[in-house]
């Protein structure tokens, strides 16, 4: 196994064959001050607004149904003001409700590192624009893996933030108890320069390890080498033994972990937009359809259930980790899937994979995804899982991680 940290050259295909960019989505704002990202270029997903372009979240009638905003999201204020160029908006899974990367109105965004592969999603454009160098790093969200996905489907560098540390204004909300704003960058020194502008000091001093091993069992063969290294190399630079991690409790499983968050997500979801749906009627692909009938009919009693469990698994996991643990897990349960897979095997991929990214999500974690290469070439990512608010420190040690690799 390799780490890898840009596409080959072999690879690079044209602007429009990558099919990242949203309609009238390429467009040039420059920066509003000089700062520490002079020189690089980002995209943002389109569910961030950016003041005097549309904001479609992946949907027609979304797109039809809102107004172009007079204001950007702050966080594309932020990164124009520290000498970043905004050069367009890219797509997006619809409403975000995906980890797949496909999106049936608009296409799939081209994954230069897996040709014949979907990018992952909801952040594909995000994904897609970076991989091929179209720009050096992108804004996106990570509600239920939306950042860490793509990034390991597309060898990228990805943080999901720990919830509520970035500002989530105008940006577009799936589950507003669980949504991230996020960035991926296709290089670790790219990476870095972002989040020391986007991310508050971390007072975190790392002292434990731990290794879950029930966590690191639901991925794919190709997993097993890096994990090893990650760990290895984690528990030295740490000097720190690593620990073995029961999750979860008792006769619990990590199934039902994420069915408390499905639940709970979903409902939420559907407090947010079901009055949309129900009066625009809009088209969804049958995936995402099925999803949000699904929520429509998650009754108040289940979503108080499901919410009692979320916040006894959210207690009991920032306990395990307390101010000072990081885990070594992997990013996804697999590499990306055939542009052509079943509706089977990727929602089997699905469900596996929701079990590894719902415990930082239920837990309001940060975490970070180090691309590799496997045997066979195909992207894959392992991850960083820090406390709640040591994404900055996270950040450091990652990169550390990745210099020793």
């Amino acid at each position: 196994m390799t780490m890898t940290t840009a596409p080959l050259a072999a690879v690079f295909p044209i602007d429009d064959t990558v099919n990242a960019w949203v309609a009238h989505g390429r467009f040039t704002i420059p920066p509003t001050a000089s700062g520490p990202l002079d020189g690089l270029r980002f995209a943002v997903k389109d569910i961030f607004d950016v003041a005097g372009y549309p904001t479609g979240a992946g949907n027609p009638a979304w797109l039809a149904g809102n107004p172009v905003p007079a204001s950007s999201a702050p966080l594309v204020d932020t990164l124009l003001a520290a000498g970043a160029t905004l050069v367009g908006k890219v797509l997006t899974d619809e409403i975000a409700y995906s980890i797949n990367g496909d999106n049936v109105h608009y296409g799939t965004p081209l994954n230069v590192r897996a040709p014949g592969r979907v990018p992952g999603g909801s952040s594909s454009g995000s994904a897609a624009a970076v991989a091929a160098r179209l720009c050096d790093f992108a804004l996106a969200s990570d509600t239920g893996g939306s950042t860490r996905v793509p990034a390991s489907y597309c060898g990228l560098w990805g943080l999901r933030t720990t919830h509520g540390l970035l500002p989530r204004e105008g940006m577009v909300p799936l589950h507003p108890s669980f949504d991230t704003a996020t960035w991926l960058a296709h290089d670790p020194e790219t990476f870095a320069r972002v989040a020391a502008v986007l991310l508050p000091p971390s007072p975190h001093r790392f002292r434990r390890v731990l290794y879950p091993e029930a966590v690191c069992g639901l991925a794919d063969p190709a997993f097993a080498a890096p994990l090893a290294r990650v760990l290895a190399i984690a528990t030295r630079l740490l000097e720190a033994a690593p620990a073995l991690l029961t999750l979860p409790r008792g006769d619990e499983t990590l199934d039902d972990w994420r069915q408390a968050y499905a639940t709970a997500g979903g409902h939420e979801a559907w407090q947010t937009h079901g009055a949309w749906i129900t009066a625009s009627q809009p088209v969804f692909s049958p995936a995402i359809a099925a999803r949000w009938q699904g929520a429509a009919g998650i009754g108040d009693d289940a979503a108080r259930a499901a919410w009692a469990r979320v916040h006894e698994i959210r207690a009991h996991v920032r306990g395990l980790f307390g101010d000072d643990a990081v885990a070594v897990i992997p990013s996804a349960a697999g590499v990306a899937p055939a542009l052509d897979a079943s509706g089977s095997a990727v929602d089997a991929l699905r469900m596996r994979t929701l079990q590894i990214t719902c415990i930082a999500g239920i837990g309001g974690l940060c975490q970070v995804s180090i691309p590799f290469a496997g045997d066979d070439g195909l992207p894959l990512g392992i991850s960083l899982v820090g406390p709640a608010g040591s994404d900055a420190a996270l950040v450091k040690l990652a990169i550390q991680v990745a210099a020793a690799l």
